[in-house]
């Protein structure tokens, strides 16, 4: 699954810097002006997955091949960019071709950093943005309504559906809420993706913080967080300076890094399975002397649709799924333990996959 997180922030807020160390490059400039990042980069991130290191370890597997999730890093928006202030349009573009978006704010004073609006008030780059992507969404939907109606009163029923989540998102952005705020039935929610709104992306906050406040935030990080809560959105404060700087280290030097700064592992992580979790995935495994692999899959799907994933044709000949959950196949050291131990399901067509699962599919070519 080619999944996309946009990196949002106003510029200098430490945007670059996160994403240079998430992909553990020196890809995106990371300067003291704005719009140093000209074009959006793309880096493809593995999704730290411990477990896939302990099946690896029990079935003597040659490669191990994590899950991985695309962040790209977009140009710091400012005040107007929906009305084409800064390079807003293009970049609002790059936001809108995204499955979720991670705000980062500012929390930490002082530095040689300087801030756009020239103060640090991270609730107030929120708003910014806020107000940003929900004008960019207000005049695509309007743009579209006027049509939208004259098809429905034609009888076009499709029309008629869309025209009636437009006044959905319409409702919420009008009241000066995003669009994520909507209430939309199942049914209707691929429709409702379709739209395209910046404001109904899953949202993530990133909290860029001082490097003293890396283990526990601080009174800025606090504020966002509340903010999180009350919006129904997911939080995570790290110090983008320090976890650049534990990107380059390698993997003796980091843990002992982490020791001194009180850290259990490095911020990055929790980013990177927040916009996982954020996105509403779940992964399975597939374990062989071969490779040790994770799969990415929406919480909630089927074997022949986890099959998929791997190949088409999996999907299409699909058979039964030989399946042992991951705390089975480790308690009894491997498959032919939870075989003999009667802890392998052959599951059908039905069955919905659980996180950690470890499957083998059994299908028609």
């Amino acid at each position: 699954m080619a999944l996309k997180v946009a990196i949002v922030g106003l510029p200098n807020v430490g945007k670059s810097t996160l994403f240079n160390a998430l992909t553990q490059t020196a890809a995106a400039q990371a300067a003291n002006y704005p719009f140093c990042t000209i074009e959006p980069n793309v880096g493809d991130v593995a999704v730290p997955e411990p477990r896939l290191d302990v099946l690896a370890k029990i079935a003597s597997s040659k490669e191990i091949i994590p899950a991985r999730i695309n962040f790209v890093d977009v140009a710091g928006l400012v005040r107007g960019a929906s009305k084409g202030e800064g390079l807003g349009n293009q970049f609002l573009g790059n936001i809108r071709d995204c499955d979720a978006v991670a705000f980062v704010a500012r929390c930490f004073e002082g530095g040689d950093v300087t801030h756009v609006e020239g103060r640090v008030d991270p609730l107030g780059d929120l708003e910014i943005i806020d107000t940003e992507l929900m004008l960019a969404d207000l005049e695509s939907l309007e743009k579209r309504r006027d049509n939208l109606e004259k098809r429905a009163k034609g009888g076009d029923k499709e029309s008629a559906k869309t025209l009636s989540l437009v006044n959905l998102a319409l409702v919420e952005l009008n009241a000066g809420r995003p669009a994520r705020k909507a209430k939309v039935a199942p049914e209707d929610q691929k429709a409702w993706r379709m739209l395209q709104l910046l404001t109904s992306k899953p949202a993530l906050y990133v909290c860029n913080v001082d490097e003293e406040s890396a283990a526990d935030g601080n009174a800025l990080s606090a504020k966002v967080a509340a903010k999180a809560q009350a919006d129904g959105a997911k939080t995570v404060a790290i110090s983008a300076k320090i976890e650049s700087e534990i990107a380059m280290l390698d993997e003796a030097e980091r843990a002992e890094f982490l020791e001194t700064l009180g850290l259990n592992e490095p911020g990055l992580n929790r980013v990177i399975r927040e916009a996982y979790a954020l996105l509403g995935l779940q992964t399975y495994f597939t374990v062989g002397p071969k490779e040790a692999r994770a799969w990415t899959v929406s919480v909630g799907a089927t074997a022949p649709q986890a099959a998929g994933v791997i190949h088409t044709d999996f999907e299409k000949g699909f058979i039964r799924a030989e399946t042992i959950a991951y705390d089975d196949y480790v308690s009894l050291k491997g498959e032919a333990g939870a075989r003999d131990a009667g802890k392998m399901r052959l599951e059908g067509k039905e069955y919905q996959v659980r996180d950690g699962d470890v499957m083998h599919f059994r299908f028609n070519a």
